[in-house]
């Protein structure tokens, strides 16, 4: 079998990328003007039924666009989960507030029962306002991010934030195309159920711009409040009147001429992926399973593993590359003061689990490689 190096996770460009980016190449609209923008958020807000979508510069971008679109500020928090990518959580601190940390349930995302319980428990809420006790600050949101494709319990917590007036926001960077199949939000994609969602287009997500994000909302407003912000909170386009701070944080042509070609592969790379994860599964790998009810992407594969370190460095040596997840976020030093609530299922999961390769171009061949290393170094670890 062959030696070929498999990547963790990288684009797919085989479709009409080339023609799209030489067609704005060529029209000479590179920059944060041009048709193909408008085009790429048409298309991201049918492809997930909004009213309306606004590109730009990054996922992390769209975060702290959404925070200060929902008007979230200095001396107040916000409540994070601790087992996700870091860029989830700086956005608070871009915005003045603080993060509180949760822990995740066995979905990976966050967990709903603590999430009610530190409310209740740990909280005063009267007037409409909950308010923190240790802290003495106003909590304004909850940040829920859609860990690996998979689709948190936004039943649930939708019900909290609703019961003590929180907004939400949906990091659904990772979560492209995750729907729900069944229950009270059946038919609704990841980033459209809470107040504002987000997505990612980095190189390694399931559709890619090269780097890049959009904006979505099922309210039309707070869609265009995060537009203009994210052009400088330009008043006057002609004259240049700004009355407040912005940002540019739009995304250019060039990128969504990558985003349309993508958009157009996206369903394949599902089932793709899909049909991937079922073969890892066929060929012995007991994966992390993805939220019932729900159709995922399938963006990243989770298996728990024996000796954690030790099969990412046996799978290197084989030229596969893996990863552990991501470090906790309270652990990490710009956080290790901020309040952390009873974490443990984060704290389990963060010591097994190994990401395995996923690109939506990966082959049987490349599946069967993978799964055979992986099985034999759990084997020697008895």
């Amino acid at each position: 079998m062959s030696d070929t190096y498999i990547p963790l996770s990288v684009p797919n460009l085989k479709g009409k990328e080339l023609d799209y980016v030489t067609e704005a190449v060529k029209t000479e609209w590179v920059s944060t003007g041009g048709p193909y923008i408008k085009d790429f958020e048409n298309e991201i807000a049918d492809y997930v039924h909004v009213p309306a979508a606004a590109a730009c510069q990054s996922g992390t971008a769209g975060l702290h666009l959404a925070m200060l679109a929902l008007g979230i500020s200095a001396g107040e928090e916000v409540i994070v989960p601790t087992l996700t990518f870091i860029a989830a959580v700086n956005p608070v601190r871009y915005a003045g507030a603080e993060p509180v940390f949760m822990d995740c349930d066995d979905s990976l995302t966050m967990d709903p029962d603590k999430l009610a319980a530190f409310c209740r428990e740990e909280c005063d809420y009267k007037d409409g306002v909950l308010t923190n006790k240790t802290s003495g600050r106003r909590i304004r949101a909850v940040v829920v991010v859609h860990i690996f494709g998979n689709m948190a319990d936004m039943e649930r917590i939708m019900e909290v934030a609703g019961q003590y007036h929180l907004k939400v926001v949906e990091d659904a960077t990772e979560a492209l195309g995750t729907c729900y199949l069944a229950g009270e939000y059946a038919g609704r994609y990841a980033g459209t159920i809470g107040d504002v969602g987000v997505y990612s287009f980095n190189g390694n997500k399931i559709i890619t711009t090269g780097g890049g994000g959009m904006i979505v909302s099922r309210d039309r407003d707070l869609v265009e409040r995060c537009r203009f912000l994210s052009t400088q909170a330009k008043k006057d386009v002609v004259y240049f009147v700004h009355e407040e701070i912005g940002y540019n944080y739009r995304m250019t042509n060039l990128q969504a001429a990558l985003g349309l070609a993508q958009m157009e592969q996206l369903e394949g790379f599902i089932r793709t992926k899909t049909e991937n994860y079922e073969e890892y599964q066929r060929l012995g790998l007991n994966l992390l399973p993805f939220r019932d009810g729900i159709r995922s992407n399938h963006w990243f594969y989770s298996f728990l593993s024996k000796d954690r370190d030790g099969l990412i460095k046996h799978l290197d040596a084989c030229r596969i590359q893996s990863r552990p997840v991501w470090q906790l976020i309270h652990t990490l030093k710009p956080y290790q003061n901020a309040q952390a609530y009873k974490i443990e299922k984060a704290l389990w999961y963060y010591g097994r689990i190994v990401n395995l390769p996923c690109s939506s171009n990966l082959t049987k061949e490349d599946v069967t490689r993978v799964a055979e290393k992986v099985l034999q170094f759990e084997k020697t670890c008895g």
